[in-house]
C-alpha cells in the first residue's frame, strides 16, 4: 500500500540531487538503518543519471510504501529514451553505452530488495526498485 507519493521530473543534474534528497527524506520516514538508506540513495542516485545521461531525461516516482507490516521505499525511473536493445547485456558489470563504468543498472539491482525492468527500443525504459525495512 503507498502511504505517500511524489513526482519529481528529470531534466537536469540539479534534479539528480533532487532526486537523492527525496529519496533520503521517505528512507527516513520508512525507518530505513543508515547502510539501508545508503543503498537506496546510491540506486536512486544511479537510476536517476541514467534517466537523464541515457534517456534524454523522464521522471521518478518516489513512493513510501507499507507491506507485510514492514515499511519501504519504492522507486519508478521512466524515460521516453531509445530504450535499452538487450537487457540482460546492460545489466552486466562492466557494460556501458556510454563513458561511464558499467555499473549502474547492475548496481542498483544488487542496492535493491526488489528490482524489476522493462525496456524497448524506440519506446523508452521504466526501471522499478523497492528497498524495505
Amino acid at each position: 500500500m503507498t502511504l505517500s507519493s511524489e513526482r519529481l521530473d528529470i531534466r537536469t543534474s540539479d534534479d539528480v540531487v533532487r532526486v537523492r534528497q527525496l529519496t533520503r527524506t521517505l528512507a527516513l520516514k520508512a525507518g530505513l538503518s543508515l547502510v539501508d538508506q545508503t543503498k537506496v540513495i546510491t540506486a536512486a542516485s544511479e537510476l536517476a543519471r541514467n534517466t537523464l545521461d541515457y534517456g534524454g531525461g523522464g521522471f521518478v516516482l518516489a513512493e513510501l510504501i507499507e507491506g507485510a507490516g514492514r515499511h519501504g521505499v519504492r522507486l519508478t525511473f521512466e524515460d521516453q529514451g531509445p530504450g535499452i536493445q538487450d537487457v540482460e547485456v546492460a545489466m552486466k558489470d562492466g557494460f556501458t553505452s556510454g563513458k561511464g563504468m558499467g555499473l549502474g543498472l547492475g548496481g542498483a539491482r544488487r542496492l535493491s530488495n526488489e528490482f524489476f525492468i522493462h525496456s524497448k527500443p524506440g519506446e523508452g525504459t521504466k526501471v522499478t526498485i523497492a528497498r524495505w525495512k
